[in-house]
């Protein structure tokens, strides 16, 4: 078999098995606060978008820095450091006795623990150009099927030894996919290019370019990089609608994801047990509507343009947030966590450089302000303003673009 081959295997598997162990326990913090003693409801929220939102946070800050790292030591090494860091701070996070302890170990799970750029760049490099395509393809799809099995594997892990057990699991996973990596992925020092996948790069195509130039980078010039992306932010009218939508998509999605538990308690059952499960499957089917519905939004790209898909898609996902706002039973609920997923999947789960730092931030921020949120407004009110501001969004931009062209502008 090709090197690149089994290398894209072994990442490939990897990145399935991490995503699963990631999604086994974000759905689930306020379980984990309830567990720790809170009880007050609006405090519990306000700490579950904290807690959600807090790796995001530390991921966009650290993301430059270990790109440049990235370009002197190599990919696969960046690979094994997201992994194993995973393994010790989500491990730790069983052991937790205070929601600022959980809080700490997640700041540093975000730092040091970002793993789909130098994965991808890891496969890319030494893949034939014609397979780049199918590379990020294939990445994507690994990241969703995780995010679908996750959240039952987390259900499962949590039935049998509790909720600390979930965070045990995720940390075995980690040193599995680890060992998958160091084992079996290969890495030619000729291949090291100066691709700086994870900052310092507006998207894909940006980072190449760019990066082909710099070669192994200094921190000087990682920062210089850094710094010129904003500035062609500034001046590039496409990049910045990009980022703009991007960032209140993403603001949208990470002010009401962080609440689903808490939706879902609020749900009559006579049956408490069944509850995380219900909580498990409103994460799921958004996942699966993604991997279906995919391939479609590529085509319509193709055909349409990226940019007119991206504003697409970032309409309805406003419409259907707002939605959710509606007195639904919880077969609603998940037909309409299927229909977010549908729709959410024309904005593609990879993104680097500008976007990347767009989308964490907007998680951190919005997660933060979400649980806030949910004490004064409650369920329905979160989703219909978080709705409304995605829609809000989509009308200033889609208002530019058509004053740009009114006045002829490129």
């Amino acid at each position: 078999m090709e090197a690149w081959r089994r290398t894209q295997r072994a990442v490939w598997l990897a990145n399935l098995v991490t995503a699963a162990g990631m999604m086994s326990f974000l759905p689930f913090f306020p379980s984990h606060l309830q567990a720790l003693g809170l009880e007050d409801r609006s405090e519990i929220a306000t700490w579950a978008g904290v807690l959600y939102g807090a790796a995001p946070l530390s991921a966009a800050v650290m993301s430059p820095i270990w790109g440049a790292v990235g370009d002197r030591v190599g990919r696969k090494v960046m690979v094994l450091r997201s992994m194993l860091a995973i393994a010790l701070f989500v491990g730790a996070m069983a052991f937790a006795t205070s929601p600022w302890q959980v809080l700490v170990l997640r700041l540093l799970q975000g730092a040091f623990s970002g793993f789909v750029a130098p994965s991808l760049t890891l496969v890319s490099v030494s893949a034939p150009a014609d397979r780049q395509g199918s590379i990020s393809a294939s990445l994507q799809q690994a990241m969703t099927l995780g995010a679908v099995a996750g959240p039952a594997l987390g259900e499962s892990a949590r039935a049998h030894g509790g909720i600390r057990a979930a965070y045990l699991v995720v940390a075995a996973l980690a040193l599995l996919s680890a060992g998958c990596v160091a084992v079996f992925a290969e890495e030619h020092d000729g291949h090291r290019r100066g691709a700086s996948a994870e900052g310092g790069a507006l998207g894909d195509s940006h980072g190449d370019s760019h990066g082909a130039a710099r070669g192994r980078t200094s921190w000087r010039s990682a920062l210089r990089a850094s710094f010129g992306d904003l500035a062609e932010l500034r001046t590039n009218r496409a990049l910045r609608a990009a980022v703009v939508l991007t960032f209140w998509l993403q603001f949208g999605m990470g002010a009401t994801t962080p609440m689903l538990e808490l939706v879902v308690q609020d749900f009559p059952s006579d049956a408490p047990h069944i509850l995380p499960l219900s909580t498990g499957a409103l994460f799921s089917a958004v996942a699966i509507a993604n991997l279906v519905f995919l391939p479609w939004w590529g085509r319509f790209g193709d055909r349409h343009g990226h940019a007119r898909a991206l504003l697409a898609c970032s309409g309805l996902s406003g419409a259907v947030l707002a939605l959710h706002a509606l007195p639904l039973t919880f077969d609603g609920w998940m037909a309409m966590r299927f229909a977010l997923g549908a729709v959410m999947a024309g904005a593609g789960p990879l993104a680097f450089g500008v976007v990347f730092a767009a989308r964490c931030l907007a998680v951190a921020i919005a997660a933060a302000l979400g649980g806030t949120g949910f004490g004064w407004l409650g369920a329905r009110g979160l989703f219909l303003v978080a709705g409304g501001l995605v829609l809000a969004s989509v009308g200033w931009c889609g208002a530019r673009t058509r004053r740009v062209r009114s006045v002829g502008v490129p």
